[in-house]
């Protein structure tokens, strides 16, 4: 690899997601380009000047910039030290052509909450085995992006489903072990991605994938006070790895499944 340049680039098993990229630069400029799909940044040190539609724009770390497909622009270190930065890629199932014009108005949203779960959801997509998450976080990203590309000024109402989240916590009960997608969720429940996920967290205080990650390690829990080896309990409770269920079992635990196991009676 090129001295100063640091890349990871990988495609997620996330509908709407054609590629996540990972970036360090020093002094390397991108040359005018267009992309396919939304380029959806943010900028975790130093910053990044770049012009889009023969305008001039910026990226400081407390932005996020939202990039139109089809539309030519440049990129390089607004600073001395270059720049780190992560990308999403999104094709047009998430983002409307319709959407273009008001991005290429205003690409870069200066947004704390967005910006907090643009972080997040780079977080649960590097993570093997945290796809429900993922998606659950991106239908809240690309929500809140619909939000500022219609120039709304307040925020969406909250709409209380009680039936529909009792419903959708039926169906993670019954696929704990298999999983759903949120995709497949709102077919057989026949509702919007994002009306699911308000509807479960407003009812019961938690999110989809919280709580299916819940349920599986309260399964797990009982595999292992009955000697069976983590990596066993692993497969058996929808885990994809060994090291994916102890990470959220010490998440949740406090302790590793393997000393869970040692120190039961």
């Amino acid at each position: 690899m090129a001295a100063g340049r640091e890349v990871s680039a990988w495609r997620p098993r996330i509908p709407g997601v054609t590629e996540v990229f990972h970036a360090r630069f020093t002094e390397y400029a991108y040359p005018m380009h267009v992309h396919d799909a939304w380029t959806l940044l943010i900028v975790d040190a130093g910053a990044v000047r770049y012009d889009l539609d023969r305008q001039e724009h910026g990226t400081p770390r407390d932005t996020v910039s939202l990039l139109p497909p089809h539309v030519p622009h440049n990129g390089s270190p607004a600073a001395p030290g270059g720049f780190r930065k992560r990308v999403v890629y999104l094709d047009g199932s998430r983002l409307g052509e319709e959407f273009i014009g008001p991005a290429v108005d205003s690409p870069d949203l200066r947004d704390p909450v967005l910006r907090l779960r643009v972080g997040q959801l780079h977080s649960a997509l590097a993570r093997p085995g945290d796809e429900l998450e993922a998606e659950s976080r991106l239908t809240l990203v690309t929500e809140r992006l619909h939000g500022h590309l219609r120039r709304r000024t307040e925020p969406p109402r909250r709409c209380p489903d009680p039936v529909l989240a009792r419903r959708l916590r039926e169906l993670l009960d019954a696929r704990v072990v298999d999983g759903v997608s949120l995709a497949e969720a709102g077919r057989l429940l026949h509702a919007h991605p994002a009306h699911l996920v308000r509807a479960f967290s407003g009812a019961y205080g938690i999110a989809p994938h919280q709580y299916l990650t819940s349920r599986r390690v309260g399964r797990a829990r009982r595999l292992l006070l009955d000697g069976l080896p983590p990596g066993e309990v692993a497969a058996a409770t929808g885990f994809c790895d060994q090291a994916h269920l102890t990470r959220h079992f010490k998440k949740l635990v406090g302790i590793t499944p393997g000393r869970y196991r040692n120190r039961s009676r």
